[in-house]
């Protein structure tokens, strides 16, 4: 049973994340990339599940001969080793006349290779069936050696070609396209398993050749690791489509906000009356809801800003070396954490007295740091703020 979890799990969440993206392809067909990551899951979820040890039974019950498995997952191994070329080849370039040459190739080639794997096993001879063990089992048997050398040197060549693409695609993505770096890094370590795939999988195999028994390498090892390859890979490979999209940009703002937006909604709420969010409101709808209860806060606290904080703030910066747009960000953050700490105090002084807090009066000094995902980072992170925060305490 656990040999078949190790496969249908990863199994699974392909297959899901390939629902997720249904609808993208039905809108984008016309995009390779998309068809291509599609393509991916969709040969990865057939691999899982075909590869898992009570699929293997069931299909060769079903189709009344014994070891039909094998050639069949070896073939979706082999197109899932294509599509990752592909998919890789569309990720970064334009469909120029040279990868859509590079396509056809790698197509053409795995292709080639997968009917082969067929070709072989027919021509083999595999009366026993073997349900974990085939490879190594299998491995000095005349035409199904051939076809298990052939099935590994094709998933060896993919795999060392989408390492070093994906080598040569980090070293030239800038920084800041971090959706696009982590999906790469992804498939980067779904290679790196995917090498410790191979190399037991040669290894026990080299070892039936030279007349030695490692199979267990062949038959405990392996699976995990080739699982967790495929579950890498297709993650690497969907991160950055989701990461990419207007939703994931959304969301990220809306999480990056949070500090600001519990810090001022309390303030917002004595001025302006928001309207409530139920909890299937989209993520657009939630990050303008949650933008406009911080401006309402800014702007309630308006008349508690004290410029001087935030010239303090601003030279503190500069001293520490940061350029003028962070520290100018660095100083509103100051004045604004410095405004709430100073209204919160008037507040419970005003709630002991029984009466209302006062306001200083009307500064024309406005906070003009925009995006205010960066007011939101130095108001929770910059120790310059955090000691503005602290001094409003120490003043009379």
């Amino acid at each position: 049973m656990s040999d078949s979890l190790i496969l249908y799990v990863p199994g699974v969440v392909i297959g899901v994340a390939l629902l997720i993206k249904a609808p993208t392809l039905r809108r984008s067909w016309g995009q390779p990339t998309v068809r291509a990551v599609c393509t991916l899951l969709a040969v990865g979820t057939l691999v899982m599940f075909l590869a898992a040890p009570p699929t293997i039974v069931a299909v060769n019950e079903l189709t009344g001969i014994v070891n039909f498995s094998a050639p069949l997952v070896y073939s979706m191994l082999t197109a899932f080793s294509g599509a990752c070329i592909v998919l890789i080849l569309h990720w970064g370039s334009r469909p120029t006349p040279g990868v859509r040459r590079a396509t056809r190739l790698t197509i053409a080639a795995y292709g080639a290779v997968a009917v082969l794997i067929v070709s072989l096993f027919a021509m083999g001879d595999a009366p026993v069936e073997r349900v974990r063990d085939l490879d190594t089992y299998y491995a000095n048997t005349p035409w199904l050696r051939e076809m298990i050398a052939c099935y590994l040197l094709a998933h060896t060549v993919g795999s060392t070609t989408l390492t070093l693409l994906c080598w040569t695609w980090m070293r030239r993505v800038s920084p800041s396209m971090r959706p696009l770096r982590t999906g790469l890094a992804l498939v980067m370590l779904g290679g790196a398993l995917d090498v410790g795939f191979l190399v037991a999988k040669w290894a026990a195999v080299g070892a039936r050749w030279s007349g030695r028994d490692w199979d267990d390498l062949s038959t405990y090892v392996a699976p995990p690791l080739g699982a967790a390859a495929a579950l890498l890979l297709g993650s690497g490979f969907i991160v950055p489509l989701i990461g990419g999209s207007a939703a994931w940009r959304d969301f990220s703002r809306y999480r990056r906000l949070y500090p600001l937006w519990k810090a001022l909604r309390g303030f917002a709420a004595s001025s302006a009356q928001t309207v409530p969010l139920t909890w299937w409101s989209p993520v657009g709808i939630r990050l303008i809801h949650r933008e406009s209860v911080i401006d309402d806060g800014i702007l309630a606290l308006a008349s508690w800003f004290d410029p001087a904080v935030r010239c303090a703030a601003y030279e503190a910066a500069r001293e520490e070396g940061l350029g003028e747009q962070r520290a100018a960000i660095v100083a509103d953050a100051a004045m604004l954490a410095a405004a709430c700490r100073r209204r919160e105090v008037a507040d419970l002084a005003a709630a002991r007295e029984g009466a209302a807090a006062t306001q200083g009066p009307p500064d024309p000094h406005r906070l003009d740091s925009r995006p205010l995902a960066a007011l939101a980072w130095e108001f929770r992170r910059s120790p310059i703020v955090a000691a503005a925060r602290r001094d409003v305490c120490g003043r009379p």
